[in-house]
């Protein structure tokens, strides 16, 4: 039977509306439905052939660019040979992938560390198994998270989650939250610096756990928390902290990794810091369903003793992709663009700081970045009202990106990392549009 595709937008609405469960209505951004039927590196063009720069990387999963033809034609080549081979059999695709993912990773100071990988089907996948593996190897229960952290919504992963609108009761304990050092809004005020809140996570393994913590979750750059950069300090305290409790540093890079924030191949590097155990996803495959946890390998061995298992994890024609996104990064200098990008790019967003009142803060760095809105810069009130009407705006002008925050109030903008110094000017332009639309 051959398949046919109605590209209608209106039927395209009804029949997501009549046969998607209720669970996936929320996540609609947009007020009026939207369909996509292609695109090309950096941008999308909709059922109406209208063209848009994609500043949402499609929630950061293309990190080096839609339909990219490197990382089609491997996944397309390997596909055509045998789509998937579970893990259970030995297929060289997976296996010199996890080669060429750890020697991404640090050596350390003696070049001592040797890292292991373990795929999975998913970034919360990898935050499970990560969850389970800083347990396992520890022996401890408890575990430490940021409060307007994002790492997943499965039930175990929602568990880390504090970010408001995605922990919900009952899911599984044994987590203390702590506050997450935002310098622009944060509980210590502003540019506070690293140290009142490294106290902080002192004063939480006292009182909120039972002192023998299993490690703590960090996303080196926050994501759906609004695009919060660690200050200098945070994430080599962190780590000294709950390493002396017993525990572990587990770095979250499913957003930050792959050479987004510019300076590194690694949000977590920016700091000096070498984690336990990465947990990566969304930008590892370019948009094909991946993620994988790499670990210390002396803290991985204690899973040999466990069955634990993904069935799509390690799939050959995703990692086909994954490894050809690697090799996109290398030859295209990729992490050099986003930081060349970037740079301009947040320079024209203080630009339109300091002409529309409604702009609180812009901050981010490499190609992650944000915009806050405030009704008043010195309450800092949350104008989620403006930001919505900005976000809406912008599909006007053509742009595509998404609000995160813990109070919707930002806008965040994650583009495939191949977004030029051309667009920038026109990346600047729709959104000055859309703040003057939106008065």
């Amino acid at each position: 039977m051959t398949q046919t595709t109605n590209w209608d937008l209106a039927q395209t609405a009804a029949r997501r509306d009549q046969y998607f469960a209720a669970s996936q209505t929320k996540f609609v951004p947009f007020r009026d439905p939207m369909v996509f039927q292609k695109g090309s590196m950096q941008y999308l063009w909709d059922v109406e052939g209208r063209k848009y720069t994609d500043l949402l990387g499609m929630n950061v999963c293309i990190s080096v660019g839609h339909s990219h033809p490197k990382v089609v034609a491997a996944a397309m080549e390997q596909a055509q040979t045998l789509t998937h081979c579970t893990t259970m059999f030995y297929h060289p695709v997976p296996a010199h992938f996890a080669e060429e993912l750890t020697q991404t990773m640090p050596k350390g100071p003696n070049g001592d560390i040797e890292w292991v990988v373990h795929f999975t089907n998913s970034g919360s996948e990898a935050v499970d198994l990560a969850m389970t593996m800083a347990r396992g190897y520890t022996g401890n229960l408890d575990l430490l998270a940021l409060r307007t952290a994002y790492h997943g919504p499965t039930a175990a992963a929602q568990s880390l989650t504090g970010i408001s609108g995605w922990r919900h009761a009952g899911m599984p304990g044994n987590v203390a939250f702590v506050a997450e050092p935002n310098q622009y809004r944060g509980i210590f005020g502003e540019q506070a610096g690293a140290a009142p809140y490294l106290d902080e996570i002192d004063r939480t393994i006292g009182s909120a756990t039972t002192g023998q913590v299993a490690g703590i979750f960090v996303e080196s750059v926050q994501g759906y928390g609004g695009i919060i950069e660690m200050p200098a300090g945070y994430m080599s305290g962190a780590a000294e902290r709950v390493r002396a409790a017993g525990g572990l540093y587990i770095a979250d890079e499913v957003q930050s990794g792959f050479g987004r924030t510019g300076d590194h191949m690694w949000g977590f590097e920016a700091d000096g810091v070498i984690p336990d155990i990465v947990v990566m996803a969304k930008g590892i495959g370019n948009g094909f369903p991946l993620g994988a946890v790499v670990a210390r390998k002396e803290i991985a061995a204690p899973m040999a003793e466990k069955f634990m298992f993904h069935t799509y994890g390690a799939n050959p024609t995703a990692c086909a992709a994954g490894r050809a996104v690697l090799e996109v990064i290398r030859e295209d200098k990729v992490q050099e663009n986003a930081r060349v990008v970037g740079a301009a790019l947040l320079d024209r967003l203080h630009d339109l700081k300091s002409r529309h009142d409604a702009i609180g803060d812009v901050r981010g760095r490499g190609l992650m970045l944000a915009i806050e809105m405030v009704k008043d810069r010195n309450t800092k009130e949350p104008d989620t009202e403006t930001t919505s009407a900005v976000f809406e705006a912008c599909r006007d002008s053509g742009l595509i990106l998404s609000k995160s925050g813990p109070y919707q109030s930002s806008l965040r903008m994650v583009p495939p990392m191949c977004l030029s110094l051309d667009d920038v000017d026109n990346v600047a332009e729709g959104l000055d549009r859309a703040f003057s639309m939106a008065k």
